[in-house]
């Protein structure tokens, strides 16, 4: 589902108010290996009074003093901090911690209730406000996480967010995307952000050129999407030209593309069969893969992984493209 950034400017509030902050995670699980604990955290942030609840998958530390990355996963629209487990799991496996946030606005809460209300409450969930919202859960996350318990086991200098569908925009725009309104930028930029990595990016709705909103985007980027990978809701259709479009417009200098034949849209949320049941998980672990071989890449400088990559997922590829300047 697409973010709509249409007529209405929102300024951004001073984050440095008062936020209530659980004492403890409302859930905490290990995984059966060992190699990373699940944590639930319900914050809410009252400058807003917008409820921001999270889950980080936290990896253990192979060594005392070892700080992990740090991912922040921003869902599609209707989705929740549950979701996307495929992704936070295994990168917590691999050693990168991953902060999937909720947003209030537009998550799961767009499915309940009558059935003849959803496309308005979708409608509600794509508008200017909320797009500023999802930008603002993801700095007020960071600021939490950063000054909580769990901060001296994350690496600050090394954070990077993600996202899918809604999400990716949601990440470009903590990345670095610029969108005027009222002929004023509107300030979503996150500095602590080094790199992003952008799934079935929808373009910005309402926006001829994607590249005078996108060439502010230099950090390293990742791309991901299917040649199948449609949007179509009453009243709305984006195809997987628009994903190619975004990445064309992206001002990094590093930028990777993989484009996987054949898929859905929904395949890179945690539903198992849509874009084909064989596809679906060999998408899934080919992303993972791709995923990690970027962060090490970006935050390790070691590319060896993310360039024999492509050679080992030919059988799924529709095409992949590397720019690293």
């Amino acid at each position: 589902m697409t973010m709509t950034l249409l007529t209405r400017r929102r300024c951004l509030q001073a984050l440095g108010a008062a936020a209530f902050v659980a004492a403890a995670p409302a859930l905490r699980a290990q995984d059966a290996d060992g190699r990373f604990t699940t944590l639930d955290f319900d914050w809410a942030d009252v400058a807003r009074q917008r409820p921001v609840p999270v889950r980080l998958y936290l990896p253990e530390q192979a060594r005392p003093a070892q700080r992990a990355p740090l991912v922040v996963f921003s869902h599609g629209i209707g989705g929740s901090r549950r979701g996307y487990t495929w992704f936070g799991r295994h990168l917590a496996a691999s050693g990168v911690a991953s902060l999937h946030l909720q947003h209030v606005g537009s998550d799961r809460q767009v499915w309940s209730g009558s059935p003849f209300g959803i496309l308005g409450r979708l409608q509600d969930a794509a508008t200017d406000r909320e797009a500023v919202a999802r930008a603002e859960d993801l700095r007020f996350a960071l600021d939490q996480l950063l000054a909580s318990g769990v901060a001296g086991r994350l690496d600050a200098r090394r954070i990077a967010a993600a996202g899918h569908s809604y999400g990716a925009n949601t990440t470009l725009l903590a990345a670095g995307a610029r969108v005027e309104r009222d002929g004023q930028v509107v300030p979503l930029r996150d500095e602590r952000v080094r790199a992003a990595i952008a799934i079935s990016a929808p373009p910005f709705y309402g926006e001829a050129d994607p590249a005078r909103i996108l060439a502010g985007v230099t950090v390293p980027s990742l791309h991901v999407t299917a040649t199948e990978d449609v949007i179509r809701i009453p009243g709305y259709f984006s195809g997987v030209e628009d994903r190619l479009a975004v990445f064309e417009a992206i001002g990094s200098p590093r930028k990777w593309l993989a484009v996987y034949e054949g898929g859905s849209h929904s395949m890179f949320t945690d539903r198992a069969g849509t874009g084909g049941v064989t596809l679906n998980p060999q998408v899934k672990a080919a992303t993972q893969a791709l995923a990690v071989a970027f962060l090490r890449g970006v935050f390790e400088g070691d590319d060896s992984e993310l360039r024999r990559w492509p050679e080992r997922h030919t059988e799924i590829l529709a095409r992949f493209t590397a720019r690293a300047a």
